[in-house]
Order: structure tokens, then C-alpha cells, then sequence
């Protein structure tokens, strides 16, 4: 069962989809926020992933972050690292007041980008008992160094440069400037680009997985709080509440989930999934199954009552 819901995040509205298993009849459920990639809406991958762990015998929250999707915020398409922790401990404080919901077994699940909001937002918010993640990427180091780390430091610096300029630029009242999160016109970047480059715009650009309030443009001058944010940095923190982090073994993000488990205090633990790449998990059903199959097994036993 599928419930519209809304929430306040920063004074901002939030929209969500509140899924829930179709026999519940009574009683407190278990529940588990997810949280959308960037450039994603909640109707993509995240709705795939609550859809099944309903099916399981949980409450899944998901929603779109403040200035996207059908959620409030101005101007349109910002990106802001700390606004989006700030939407997951949102989340959950909504789930907390639900007369439907067990306030003391709320989880959290972040897909590629929200793999690393999730896991931040966790390091201080102790009422997420137990913190997944699927594809997960820090973006604050592919802003900062380029997924795989091959950037030139050259190219950082000069987007902060643009970064400050917009900021200008608005207060003298121009329009915010917008990045695509992928170009129109990327045949070129088809040809050269990373496989991960490749399997995101067929996910986002073709049928598969295409929807309309998704991949618009991120505002320009968020690069300067994304670049200055880390997914990990107190990653211990989370412990005693556990960790599980899934990520595809053809993935070319898989790096961030590894070194984060290692930075990770115990309980934790790094979930291969063989041949998956990064965008395999979010969508293809020879991947999402054991994915989904292990997430169940873990917040069944740490939600548990």
C-alpha cells in the first residue's frame, strides 16, 4: 500500500510515498527511510527498493529532497550536502510521530549518492538504528578529485571560482545557473566517458528508467558546499548501530564502500554482489533480488523488536 505523505525539513515541505505492507492490519512496523540518488526522484530506484521491503514486512519512507522533485525549495535544483542530511533526519522524525510506526526501529537506506548522505546523517541522529547503503558515493569527492580520484586539482579550483561568481551574480538578481547532471547532447561523452557515465544516461535518458522531475540541473553554486562536505569523516560514529554497505563488484564507485567500511567501527559489513555494476543495483532484478534479499536479513535483525 502506497500513502502520499508530507514533512517538514528546514521549514520546507517535503513530498513522499509512505510504502507499507499490503496485509497490515495493526500494530507498530518497522520502517526504513530511503533516500534518492543525486539528480533522482523517488519514484526511481528508491520506490523499487521500499516496494520489495514492504513486501518483506516493513514501513518504507521515501521522498524527494528539498528544491527537487515535487518537493519545496527555491531555486530549483540545489545540491546542498548538508540540506540533504538534514531531509533524512527529517524523514525520520516523521516516522517517529506515526501512530503506525515503531519509533525505535527506524533504519536508513542511501542509494549512489545518498550512500553517502545516509551514513553522514547516521553519525548523529541515534534514533537510526541501523544504516545501509547501496552504490554508494561520496559526492564531496567527486566534486573535489573525479570518480576514481583522476582529476586535476585545476579543475576544482576553477569551478569554485564559477561557483563564487554565480553567487554574485544572483545577489545582483540573475537567474541561478544550472549544471546539467548529464548533457543533452552527449554523444561525445558516450564514446569517452566512463561505463558508469554510459549506464547513467541510459538509465536516466532512455525508458528504463527515465522520469520527467529527474536529471534537471544542479545549481552552480552548490559546488562549493559539496566540495567542502565528506561523506566518512566520522563514519566511526555510527558504531555500535550497525553498517551494511552493498555495491556491485564491476562497480567503478565500489572504491567509496570499501574504504568507508574500513574506516567503519564494528558491527559492518562490505556486501558484493558479483558482476553488478553501480547502476545495475538500481533497477535490475538479477542484482536487486540478493540486494534487496540482504538488506531484508539485516534490518529484520536489527529492527527487530
Amino acid at each position: 500500500m502506497k500513502t502520499s505523505v508530507t514533512f517538514p525539513s528546514n521549514d520546507l515541505a517535503l513530498a513522499g510515498i509512505l510504502h507499507t505492507p499490503d496485509d497490515h492490519v495493526g500494530g507498530r512496523l518497522p520502517a526504513v527511510v530511503i533516500s534518492h540518488p543525486g539528480g533522482g526522484v523517488k519514484e526511481q530506484s528508491p520506490s523499487i527498493y521500499a516496494e520489495r521491503l514492504a513486501r518483506a514486512g516493513f514501513a518504507a519512507l521515501v521522498f524527494d529532497a528539498a528544491y527537487q522533485g515535487e518537493s519545496e525549495g527555491e531555486p530549483r535544483g540545489v545540491e546542498n550536502p548538508f540540506q540533504r542530511a538534514e531531509d533524512i533526519k527529517s524523514a525520520v522524525t516523521h516516522l517517529t510521530t506515526r501512530y503506525d510506526i515503531d519509533p525505535d526501529r527506524i533504519g536508513a537506506l542511501g542509494i549512489c549518492a545518498s550512500g553517502g548522505y545516509v551514513p553522514y546523517a547516521a553519525q548523529t541522529d541515534h534514533r537510526i538504528r541501523a544504516v545501509a547503503t547501496v552504490s554508494a558515493v561520496d559526492l564531496g569527492s567527486v566534486f573535489r578529485e573525479g570518480l576514481g580520484r583522476t582529476q586535476d586539482p585545476v579543475i576544482l579550483q576553477a569551478m569554485l571560482d564559477q561557483a563564487g561568481a554565480a553567487r554574485t551574480a544572483e545577489a545582483r538578481g540573475a537567474s541561478p545557473q544550472l549544471v546539467e547532471w548529464i548533457p543533452d547532447n552527449a554523444e561525445e561523452l558516450l564514446e569517452t566517458g566512463t561505463r558508469q557515465f554510459r549506464e547513467t544516461f541510459e538509465f536516466y535518458r532512455t525508458p528504463r528508467g527515465h522520469h520527467p522531475r529527474a536529471v534537471r540541473g544542479w545549481v552552480l553554486r552548490s559546488v562549493d558546499q559539496l566540495a567542502q562536505y565528506d561523506s566518512y569523516a566520522m563514519i566511526e560514529l555510527i558504531s555500535p548501530r550497525p553498517l551494511l554497505m552493498i555495491a556491485g563488484s564491476k562497480a567503478e564507485s565500489a572504491y567509496f564502500s570499501r574504504e568507508a567500511i574500513e574506516r567503519a567501527a564494528e558491527p559492518k559489513e562490505l556486501f558484493v554482489i558479483a558482476g553488478a555494476t553501480h547502476i545495475d543495483l538500481y533497477d535490475q532484478d538479477e542484482y536487486v533480488t540478493p540486494a534487496v534479499a540482504k538488506l531484508t536479513g539485516f534490518f529484520g535483525r536489527h529492527l527487530a523488536e
